[in-house]
């Protein structure tokens, strides 16, 4: 009863502020170690999926909608320069599908011990004790590696509903993969970054580090589960002669 007591208040998750690696023109990139800016031809994200380095390692509030208008007209206009009418298309192999298919029915006959609302239960507790705002060496490792073996009990997963009409049980199983590889790219980051800089405040290394951290955290993670990291450059030149590149500096209030 609010009248009478406190409503709980608990802190989550409001905004990605990394995502799928993007140039200006919304295309993805696939950076090579001769080419960081290197794209992957046809293949777009925008808004919160997306990575455009636009927001820094702290969003302002509302850029966020910013970023849909401005990035969603740059994808459409970039996709009608790209794509022609009646360009052939090379004929895809007859397995295209198969590993998107697999996918669902290793998780729609999954016969395990534990439940998807189990698995992510879990995670989300880790992920609120352990990747908070402020966080430190010890606290993030063990973070870490809790992360990844909760990633490894999804062998163990348990799917109640097989069907393929309406199945919100197998929804919540991808969305639980989805959340697991963001949260492993999140804290394997975060362990490695020892800086704080933006929303990632690190108690043990309290001040930003440019000369060594001035540089794009990226991660790949295979098929199973293992993180890798690399980095990328952070691009300190304007598009433009007319406004001039801004240095980074602390966001203080």
């Amino acid at each position: 009863n609010p009248a009478e007591e406190p409503i709980p208040v608990l802190p989550t998750v409001h905004y990605n502020m990394g995502g799928i690696p993007t140039n200006y023109f919304a295309e993805v990139l696939r950076p090579t170690k001769d080419n960081p800016d290197a794209v992957t031809p046809g293949l777009m994200a925008i808004g919160e999926c997306a990575c455009a380095s636009v927001h820094g390692a702290n969003r302002l509030g509302t850029n966020s909608l910013l970023d849909i208008v401005v990035f969603g007209r740059a994808a459409a206009r970039r996709a009608v320069e790209l794509i022609k009418p009646d360009t052939p298309h090379k004929r895809l192999p007859a397995s295209s599908a198969d590993m998107a298919l697999s996918r669902l029915d290793r998780l729609r006959y999954a016969k395990g011990d534990l439940r998807t609302s189990e698995i992510r239960l879990k995670l989300q507790k880790v992920m609120q004790s352990n990747a908070a705002v402020f966080r430190d060496k010890d606290v993030l490792e063990e973070g870490r590696d809790t992360v990844d073996a909760i990633t490894a009990s999804v062998e163990n997963i348990r799917l109640s509903d097989r069907s393929m009409i309406w199945n919100s049980d197998l929804v919540e199983a991808l969305e639980l993969e989805n959340l697991l590889c963001c949260s492993q790219a999140t804290i394997h980051s975060a362990v490695a970054r020892e800086e704080s800089r933006g929303a990632h405040a690190r108690e043990d290394f309290p001040d930003r580090n440019d000369e060594k951290w001035m540089k794009h955290s990226l991660a790949w993670i295979d098929e199973g589960g293992k993180v890798t990291l690399g980095y990328r450059p952070v691009h300190t030149w304007t598009l433009t002669d007319e406004v001039d590149y801004i240095e980074p500096k602390a966001r203080v209030y």
